[in-house]
């Protein structure tokens, strides 16, 4: 796996070959081909597996930033601190995650080849990665909401906008930010979506 997801991290699903593939790998093109009938059988199991890995890391962010809370001010730290942790790419949560900056090369790739995918190959992907994420969210939202500390009539959507609002950047997506500017931006982020949601 990690050869095929270095190589179309690199160089994308169409500009990938299955040679480079195989001597990233350190393998034969015969045996890649043992395993998977064609380059997009590979692909589509790269960017699931990817992405199952990259899930499990951040889910354990969020059960550990995202415990129980007292009060919606204890809820507002808890989430400043799972976001700034979340959006570090040097974070330690990282640190088990050889992988990560290939990772996020992959996704990028996945986003810029979507609408040459196949929709069921973007729903596995989807599922595996993202879809958890968002998921062990809102359910954190969903009890938060039943303790009253803050309202969330829709947790699903709820954790959609946090998502979104904590990695807005002020530039280009991509685009460089100064560290101190990034945490203004996800401090904002989280100011934002609390105020949006307080009892």
């Amino acid at each position: 796996m990690t050869g095929g997801r270095e190589v179309f991290a690199r160089d994308g699903y169409a500009r990938a070959s299955i040679d480079a593939i195989a001597t990233a790998s350190a393998t034969s093109t015969r045996t890649i081909y043992k395993h998977f009938a064609d380059k997009y059988a590979l692909f589509a199991t790269v960017i699931v597996d990817s992405a199952t890995h990259v899930a499990e890391a951040e889910i354990a962010l969020i059960e550990r930033h995202l415990p129980a809370a007292a009060n919606a001010e204890e809820a507002e730290a808890a989430l400043l601190a799972f976001a700034t942790d979340w959006l570090d790419d040097t974070g330690d949560w990282l640190s088990g995650l050889a992988h990560s900056a290939a990772h996020r090369a992959l996704i990028g790739q996945v986003r810029a080849e979507a609408a040459h995918l196949d929709a069921e190959v973007i729903a596995r992907w989807w599922q595996a990665g993202p879809a958890r994420v968002r998921a062990e969210l809102a359910a954190v939202l969903r009890r938060w909401d039943g303790a009253g500390l803050l309202r969330v009539p829709d947790a699903d959507r709820a954790a959609a906008q946090f998502a979104r609002l904590v990695s807005a950047t002020p530039g280009p997506p991509a685009s460089a930010v100064a560290p101190d500017e990034r945490a203004a931006w996800i401090a904002d982020g989280v100011t934002v979506f609390v105020r949006g949601h307080r009892v």
